[in-house]
């Protein structure tokens, strides 16, 4: 007699009280929302971190840029903290308002200023400041210097492109460039020598270039003769003839500011 057992195909072993407790324990802490939440807090904090980054880098900019605003208020605020590239903004700044006790302040006692329409440089504080006084006067109340570009080298050098204008209006031919050799002296920074270069109102072109290629061919054809002691007063007469026209030109240009200054009173 063949005899048939069954076996179920899933056995349960049940235990009252023991099974829900296991599949809440893994429930809570496998559950997807929970992971979820975990990612999203970290993911703030590290937003909050980044953004706490960010305004730090920032306050730090703003805090350089306004003690670089701060440090322009003039010499008598800290000239010590400016920078020589502004000095010389500053410098123009005080020929254009006029303040000629501050220039005063910036020009270094044994100063020496070569501008190429004259002869002989300026040299001191007092001749310095004579040349810085007649220019102010000469520009009346409408002309200023309108620097465009300032370039700050090695060795508190300094060099500034500018012009004139009158009432925001370019003066022709007034074009220049300046540089600046600055110094420290007692812990202020003081403005020791300058070269000044003005567009000249005469505009020879290529006629400069054929000359000059002229007289560097008749050294080199005659070197002896170059070198002879009869070239010295032909250099010399060939010197005194062009300071003979800058002064001219000199001329003719203050008695052109003298005129503009009654027209446009």
């Amino acid at each position: 007699m063949d005899v048939v057992v069954k076996f179920p195909t899933r056995a349960s072993c049940h235990v009252p009280g023991i099974n829900s407790d296991i599949k809440r324990k893994l429930a809570l802490r496998f559950s997807p929302s929970k992971r979820t939440c975990n990612l999203h807090k970290k993911m703030e904090t590290q937003q909050r971190s980044i953004c706490f980054k960010k305004n730090v880098q920032n306050k730090n900019w703003d805090s350089s840029r306004i003690s670089a605003i701060l440090s322009k208020r003039g010499p008598k605020s800290g000239r010590n903290s400016m920078s020589p590239a502004e000095i010389v903004e500053h410098f123009y700044t005080c020929i254009n308002d006029k303040e000629l006790q501050q220039l005063d302040e910036y020009i270094s006692q044994d100063a020496c200023f070569y501008d190429y329409t004259f002869i002989q440089p300026f040299q001191g504080n007092k001749e310095v400041m004579h040349f810085l006084q007649q220019l102010t006067a000469g520009m009346g109340q409408n002309v200023k210097f309108r620097v465009r570009n300032i370039c700050e080298g090695d060795d508190l050098t300094v060099a500034a492109k500018w012009h004139l204008e009158w009432k925001k209006e370019q003066i022709p031919f007034t074009r220049g460039c300046s540089f600046f050799q600055l110094a420290k002296v007692d812990e202020n920074m003081t403005i020791r020598g300058a070269e000044i270069f003005i567009e000249s109102l005469i505009k020879p072109g290529s006629i400069v270039l054929t000359v000059l290629k002229t007289v560097t061919s008749l050294f080199d054809d005659f070197p002896n003769a170059t070198e002879s002691p009869f070239i010295n007063p032909l250099l010399d007469g060939y010197i005194k003839l062009w300071s003979f026209m800058i002064r001219l030109i000199s001329y003719a240009f203050s008695a052109a500011m003298f005129i503009s200054k009654i027209i446009f009173k």
